[in-house]
């Protein structure tokens, strides 16, 4: 995982802007950033893990906002694998380098069935991309003749949706200290029907590659895991002329362990992939215990280290203050902030 990619910046990719210009979106689509993940016959680079996790982390390195974006909306665009056929084939075909899915893990809204479409209604927050986005996925509770459906447990049935841009309406609500150009705002949609095909299950899949058989929980933990670590070493390398002794050699050391981990585990995970295993309940919940502590191991040492690069630090213009904003801002994703 210490390997970069050898991607260069794009023209017009600043620290701390507050958007992308069309120059870095018009160069993700050149380089298919995009579709990471999604098959070659669909578009896709069709990367395998280990792969795409050294992509990530490259682009983590150069610039915090550009990781975050292409991580979390390949990973949306990762969903192919869930998606109907016919869904997959109409939004892919001819048009893959543009197709950009993002939007909301959390249930905000209701989608009350009518026949074969869906009416559905509700608010996101936290939709990481979102004017660069062509359709927005979200999560939403099912009504049927406008009562709420519930599993065999008892528990209210929820459903992930794709939903086409032209259906939702942007929220400007993005006003974090870092990850400003990520412009994850909230979205909102109004009685938008949406045909059932356009519906989909987390970890099932439809297409066989091996990719889509990791569960999503530990695809999710990986591909965040390594934009912390990149940003961690990007704060390091921004802050090299302020560097203060003891503690920047303890969080060298740090980093070094942390990439052999995530090498391990990436590793790990491909091996069971190879010989077509089910992912145990156990191996699934290390990952996340481990990410979690290595993310909060480097948080505790940049908030030692830096005090004590003095007052240049902490002024807007620099690098290293910017990427430490990013950092910072990017720790609040729910799935590291679990108690």
């Amino acid at each position: 995982m210490n390997k970069l990619n050898k991607l260069q910046p794009p023209k017009g990719l600043k620290p701390g802007q507050e958007k992308f210009p069309q120059s870095v979106l018009d160069w993700i689509a050149q380089e298919n950033l995009w579709n990471l993940w999604v098959p070659k016959s669909y578009g896709g680079l069709e990367l395998s893990l280990s792969e795409g996790l050294t992509k990530l982390k490259a682009l983590a390195r150069m610039d915090g906002s550009l990781g975050w974006t292409v991580t979390l909306c390949s990973g949306a665009n990762y969903f192919i694998g869930n998606l109907n056929p016919i869904t997959t084939a109409t939004i892919f075909k001819n048009s893959s380098h543009k197709v950009c899915f993002g939007g909301s893990g959390a249930v905000g809204g209701i989608a009350n069935r009518q026949g074969e479409h869906y009416e559905i209604s509700g608010k996101w927050a936290y939709a990481t991309g979102a004017p660069y986005l062509t359709h927005f996925t979200l999560n939403a509770t099912l009504y049927e003749n406008g009562s709420p459906v519930y599993t065999k447990e008892g528990n209210p049935e929820v459903r992930s949706f794709v939903v086409a841009k032209s259906a939702v309406k942007i929220i400007e609500d993005w006003q974090s200290m870092g990850l400003k150009a990520t412009a994850t705002h909230s979205f909102q949609i109004e009685k938008a029907l949406v045909h059932q095909n356009d519906s989909f299950v987390y970890n099932h899949c439809y297409l066989p590659y091996p990719i889509f058989k990791i569960p999503f929980e530990v695809f999710a933990n990986l591909t965040l895991w390594v934009n912390y670590i990149a940003m961690a070493e990007h704060f390091m390398e921004a802050g090299k002329h302020l560097k203060t002794g003891g503690l920047w050699d303890t969080m060298e050391q740090q980093l070094e362990k942390i990439n052999k981990k995530v090498t391990k585990y990436v590793a790990e995970v491909e091996k069971q992939l190879e010989a077509q295993q089910n992912f145990s309940s156990q191996i699934i919940e290390e990952i996340h215990a481990q990410a979690s502590h290595a993310v909060k191991t480097l948080t505790q040492s940049l908030i030692s280290i830096y005090p004590y690069l003095g007052v240049k630090a902490s002024h807007t213009d620099q690098e290293v203050h910017q990427v430490f904003c990013d950092y910072f801002t990017a720790t609040q994703h729910h799935i590291f902030t679990k108690r």
